[in-house]
């Protein structure tokens, strides 16, 4: 696909890191990007930014755990430049406390912003793309997501999982419905949360701290599956300091 002209969504835009990397990103190759978030004054600092760069932006305040947001965050981008080609599920965290010391809602709502919530910014997505003759969704999930060892949030590893999975399974998307759906899996990236968490870390578990992924990397990566025509159901795994990779979907445990 070529982005120049095309309409993006970027949830979680707002966030210094990947987020706002990916919305300059795109903005770059001349789309125009709307840039969603619960962080009124980030996705707006994203959008002066894609503005004094002169590209195309605007900023809707949506919460991907409220589903009435989601329909109001397509509807935007359609009133906003006239519909929607690219989608980037990107918005996602964990908090304390984790499954199973916290309370159902709790774990809910980390399910909600983690899974459900992109979940549904496909189906959206999907059917305002139709409409447009096609385009390219890329979910952003994590490396927690990956493998059987454990973690400290098991509700986010597993919906980060969950993400992986569900990618994989909508590749003939790209058949019946001409929409793309790919996914990144990033190891840790260089933002400022992650910073504080390696500073709270005893200096012995320091020594042990990879080089960490730069948000631009891994909106490279973004960029180059929506543009690759041929990728669809690819889940492409960053680890820190090793090449990008993706995972053969024929390979069995």
């Amino acid at each position: 696909m070529d982005i120049q002209d095309k309409v993006a969504i970027v949830t979680g835009g707002g966030a210094e890191g990947t987020g706002r990397a990916v919305a300059l990103a795109l903005a770059r190759k001349g789309g125009s990007v709307v840039v969603s978030d619960i962080d009124t004054a980030g996705g707006r600092e994203t959008v002066e930014r894609i503005e004094a760069a002169e590209g195309r932006a605007a900023f809707v305040r949506a919460d991907v755990r409220v589903f009435d947001d989601i329909s109001a965050m397509a509807g935007f981008a359609e009133r906003s430049f006239g519909g929607i080609d690219i989608v980037v599920n990107n918005a996602g965290t964990t908090w304390p406390p984790h499954f199973p010391d916290c309370t159902r809602e709790h774990w809910e709502a980390a399910l909600d912003l983690n899974l459900r919530g992109p979940m549904f910014v496909i189906q959206v997505g999907v059917e305002a793309m139709r409409r447009r003759g096609g385009g390219a969704i890329v979910n952003i999930s994590s490396v927690a997501g990956l493998g059987y060892g454990v973690h400290d949030s098991p509700e986010y590893a597993a919906a980060k999982a969950g993400l992986i999975r569900l990618t994989a399974t909508l590749a003939p998307l790209a058949t019946s419905h001409d929409v793309r759906v790919n996914c990144v899996i990033p190891h840790w990236i260089e933002t400022d949360e992650v910073k504080r968490e390696i500073a709270a870390m005893s200096a012995e578990d320091q020594t042990g701290v990879p080089h960490l992924l730069q948000p631009s990397e891994v909106a490279d990566a973004v960029v180059g599956l929506v543009e690759d025509d041929a990728a669809a159901g690819h889940v492409l795994v960053m680890w820190c300091e090793e090449p990008p990779h993706v995972i053969d979907p024929s390979h069995r445990e």
